[in-house]
């Protein structure tokens, strides 16, 4: 399916029909998404939905059987200007064991520069300011997994703005992660997103993040089965990925209410 002509600047995101075939099996059947600057779009459906296959695909991190994707108006077969994405995987201790916070956030930067070369001054300096935004300047130093699992999110995320994305796309941010850190981590993305970050999150629970969404995606077995605004207004919280379907079933749909609110 073509793109269709698109008055205006392009949105973040244009994905269209996509579709992932694994092992044979279908995973993705014709999925549409489309973010715009400033957006929070939730990606929501239960296990084996889709939803961190369809971001996999979205970034070049698993192959395309069908359909389009374009970030910022480029196709993604020839797009490469990933410094304006950062990318927050699952959470994952493989290959982490015994670096410290602050590696792990300076991985982040290693694209800006040529290979082999130390981390410059500005590369430090961006590593010390993302750890700030993340509330983790005392844990610097501090082994990578003896972190506790927000303080593990909080990192990821920091590596993920080091070299200063214009868009953040977040896969299950809060697995794993109590209220207290979901909340705080919440907090952090609200303030990103009032300095006009884009933001693509898939969640199994809408939890804090839930007055942070312009929009949500809910996926079924591959396939978009509702896109709209969450029903219930902002203080109506959902708790698993069952109410947040039914938030979104046919007859509350609203479509996309653009840009968060001041007071979300």
């Amino acid at each position: 399916m073509p793109m269709t002509p698109q008055s205006g600047p392009p949105p973040v995101l244009r994905a269209e029909d996509v579709r992932v075939v694994l092992g044979g099996v279908p995973i993705l059947r014709g999925v549409s998404l489309r973010l715009d600057a400033g957006e929070a779009v939730a990606l929501l459906g239960g296990n084996g939905s889709g939803k961190s296959t369809f971001l996999r695909a979205c970034l070049g991190l698993t192959g395309l059987h069908g359909g389009q994707v374009n970030w910022f108006g480029t196709p993604l077969s020839r797009f490469g200007q990933w410094r304006r994405i950062g990318y927050v995987p699952q959470r994952s201790l493989s290959g982490l064991s015994g670096a410290t916070a602050a590696e792990i956030v300076g991985t982040g930067r290693l694209s800006l520069r040529p290979p082999f070369v130390p981390a410059r001054r500005r590369d430090r300096e961006a590593v010390r300011d993302a750890l700030h935004l993340v509330q983790l300047d005392d844990r610097r130093r501090q082994e990578f997994s003896t972190l506790s699992g927000g303080q593990q999110q909080r990192v990821l995320i920091a590596r993920a703005l080091v070299a200063g994305p214009e868009t953040l796309v977040l896969d299950e941010p809060t697995a794993g992660v109590d209220l207290e850190h979901q909340q705080v981590l919440a907090d952090i993305i609200a303030g990103l997103m009032i300095d006009g970050l884009s933001m693509l999150v898939v969640l199994h629970e809408l939890g804090p993040l839930r007055s942070l969404i312009n929009r949500a995606v809910t996926l079924r077995a591959g396939q978009v089965i509702a896109d709209g605004a969450l029903g219930g207004g902002p203080a109506h919280h959902h708790h698993d990925h069952h109410d947040a379907e039914a938030a979104l079933l046919p007859g509350r749909l609203t479509g996309p209410t653009g840009r968060r609110s001041d007071n979300a």
